[in-house]
């Protein structure tokens, strides 16, 4: 207990910056486009980018910079003649292409105390506690919102704003041992393309962490593995007049294939846990030619392939009704679960635990049923598991935040950067043949 209590007093006198800069960020529009045929899908990624660089070099981050593709690479120099793992704290800049992310106008409600909180720019959105069960452990704190006609943008701007009051933290208290510290934010994390022109020799981590999570406490670990497949529907296009007997509607057959997708399981809306789903995300075309994209998830990589053979059997039997249409299935690697590599370096999921019990909190170890950027870059080389920050109800208009929550993540990620420091040297023995190391 007193070990903790000095951990803690780390923070007695430290004010916290997370908020300020977490409500200038979500007014900035960084949506990304899954349409958009540049790095980053859109270039207004980058105004934030610029600003964080811009505040990063005011708290004397000196190689804060942003390259052409929209990444922002930055690092903390060690304080410490230990020979410590470089390790890297990531969030994206992008918010969800699902939801309006123009005119964000966030909103403070200090002190809540469990009312149903009613958007005064759309009144029919209402945050309840029966739809959002977690607001029941948030009484007595500050919770964020937007104004009602658009997502917040916690995802993942607490997550930048947790990192930069990290670094600012550090870059305060000189005192306070820790390694070399690297910092990246990605564009384009919701669109699956987050780190796809990153630069992992540049950034020279050894691991890294991701904050990207929900609840206090939470540590995924484990998210789900992702296939996209395409379906390209041809059909037979034919004058309207005297279509009889010659047209094949690709937007009916496509219809029809829609329809046929199982309606009680393997969807999004009826599946939980650790079930995994067929979901279609977009359609687009005319009577001659229509495209649905899908998306599919499991936790079991295996499963993918599974879920696509069901979805192609249903695609041959509709077209079985359109002997004149044919139909092209495209499927595309998106990233998979990244317990395959975490499983292999348990110290690095482990100290994050014990990180967040010296923030005072029991961790929850997590299943993410989506994906990170850190689900890619385990894979890349560079382990990587995902950190809460408090941001919940994603990629909607109930989208919120709580302020605690924000506060006690820096903690948990400072501790972690000086657990790191401490245990070098202790745990040499894990670390031999990390990457990087």
């Amino acid at each position: 207990m007193l070990f903790l209590q000095q951990r803690t007093s780390m923070f007695a006198d430290y004010f916290f910056t997370t908020t300020d800069r977490f409500l200038r960020y979500v007014q900035i529009d960084t949506q990304s486009d899954p349409h958009g045929t540049g790095f980053p899908s859109t270039e207004k990624q980058k105004n934030l980018s610029r600003l964080i660089i811009t505040e990063l070099q005011a708290m004397g981050v000196r190689d804060a910079f942003l390259d052409d593709f929209g990444y922002v690479y930055a690092g903390i120099p060690r304080n410490t003649p230990k020979d410590v793992p470089v390790i890297c704290f990531c969030a994206h800049v992008d918010t969800s292409p699902d939801c309006p992310g123009a005119g964000v106008i966030p909103l403070i409600h200090q002190n809540y105390q469990g009312q149903a909180i009613v958007l005064p720019d759309d009144q029919s959105q209402v945050i309840t506690t029966k739809d959002h069960p977690y607001l029941l452990q948030k009484i007595g704190e500050d919770i964020i919102t937007a104004s009602g006609t658009t997502l917040l943008g916690a995802d993942d701007k607490a997550g930048i704003a947790v990192i930069m009051d990290m670094a600012n933290f550090f870059c305060s208290h000189p005192d306070i041992k820790h390694g070399p510290i690297k910092i990246l934010f990605t564009p384009d994390e919701e669109i699956g393309r987050g780190v796809d022109k990153l630069d992992l020799k540049k950034l020279g981590a050894d691991f890294a962490y991701t904050l990207d999570a929900g609840p206090r406490g939470s540590l995924e670990d484990e998210t789900f593995s992702a296939d996209a497949v395409a379906i390209t529907i041809h059909g037979i296009s034919s004058h309207p007049g005297s279509a009889k007997g010659k047209m094949q509607n690709a937007l009916k057959i496509g219809a029809e294939l829609i329809a046929a997708l199982p309606n009680t399981s393997l969807s999004p809306e009826t599946t939980e846990g650790r079930e995994g789903f067929i979901h279609p995300v977009h359609m687009a075309g005319i009577p001659e030619k229509l495209t649905i994209e899908f998306i599919i998830r499991d936790f079991s990589t295996n499963k993918l392939r599974e879920y696509e053979l069901l979805l192609h059997q249903i695609m041959e039997n509709v077209l079985l009704r359109y002997p004149g249409a044919r139909a092209d299935f495209e499927v595309k690697e998106q990233y998979r679960n990244m317990k395959e590599v975490l499983d292999k370096y348990p110290h690095v999921s482990e100290y994050a635990k014990e990180a967040i019990r010296r923030a005072g909190i029991k961790p929850l170890l997590t299943s993410a049923r989506g994906g990170t950027d850190g689900s890619r870059l385990s894979f890349m080389g560079l382990p990587c598991p995902n950190i809460f920050t408090g941001e919940m109800a994603f990629h909607g208009k109930h989208e919120y935040v709580s302020v605690q929550d924000m506060h006690k993540s820096v903690e948990t990620i400072v501790h972690l950067a000086c657990l790191w420091e401490e245990r070098s040297g202790v745990e040499s023995a894990n670390l031999a043949g990390s990457p990087g190391t």
